[in-house]
């Protein structure tokens, strides 16, 4: 017989916080989607997925192509900074060095600078200084700084779960460290790696005020790495703002939505076939 153990008031009360405070995000995120979808799908035409945007179609297409090109240019500067930093850190560095305390404290200062900092700093120096103008360039720098502190916390922290265990194995086998981090800690750490990258994905794809100022507004699809170009979140503030194409800006939106959905899904697939292996 089981004994039933009684519940102090101040216990209860936190439960029914915790919960309650669940279920209002979970409706909340709920709500949102659903406004958007519910708003944007009856507006989706033919005429915005035409190659090229005219001030009749308000075309996304451009949109869509740009943001791809963004989000793999980005991750391509700033994922290997961030895991070769986290390694760094977690396997190479002593627990009291001083270089490792100025770089954390310096990665978790810029993971907090709001965006319009990031995009002011994008214009000065990659667009005036580098030269590069408004371009598909000096944008993807930015945003590799943006996700740079991201990147490289969670694939601190992902290393730092892996067991000692792991480690010890190999070097007992008679692997050396840097065959012990690549072919035994990497491949377990993997899943909150991909975790991380999933997120700066989602910021990339969602970030309107940092690339206003380094790749600019032009709704074409950028013929190389120094031609200006608008992001989805870009062309949806750039309809919303001239307030004739809300209803465009919604159903741009369901495209955004469906564009990062479909991204962590994938995301997520790939996570699970690196564990099975």
């Amino acid at each position: 017989m089981k004994m039933k153990t009684k519940v102090k008031p101040f216990d209860l009360f936190l439960r029914y916080m915790v919960r309650g405070s669940a279920i209002v995000t979970f409706g909340a995120l709920i709500f949102l989607i659903g406004y958007i979808v519910v708003r944007g799908i009856p507006h989706l035409r033919p005429e915005l997925f035409s190659f090229t945007y005219t001030p009749d179609n308000v075309s996304m297409f451009p949109a869509i192509v740009t943001t791809a090109m963004m989000i793999v240019l980005s991750l391509l500067i700033a994922t290997p900074l961030g895991i070769f930093t986290a390694i760094y850190l977690v396997e190479y560095a002593k627990k009291d060095n001083k270089l490792v305390r100025i770089v954390r404290v310096t990665a978790e200062t810029l993971a907090g600078i709001p965006s319009i900092v990031y995009g002011l700093f994008g214009m000065l120096f990659f667009v005036v200084f580098m030269g590069w103008g408004y371009s598909l360039l000096s944008g993807s720098f930015t945003l590799s700084i943006m996700i740079l502190p991201l990147i490289m916390r969670t694939t601190e922290e992902s290393l730092k779960s892996v067991p000692d265990s792991y480690r010890e194995g190999s070097f007992s086998l008679g692997a050396g460290r840097l065959r012990t981090v690549f072919r035994i800690v990497l491949p377990a750490a993997a899943p909150g790696i991909l975790a991380g990258v999933i997120l700066a994905t989602g910021r990339i794809a969602g970030e309107t005020a940092a690339l206003i100022y380094t790749a600019g507004t032009m709704p074409q699809i950028p013929d190389g790495l120094l031609s200006s170009g608008r992001t989805l979140s870009i062309h949806m503030f750039e309809l919303s703002k001239e307030g004739l194409f809300v209803n465009q800006a919604y159903a741009t939106a369901v495209v955004l939505l469906i564009l990062v959905v479909g991204i962590n899904t994938l995301s997520a697939v790939i996570a699970k076939k690196i564990i099975k292996v």
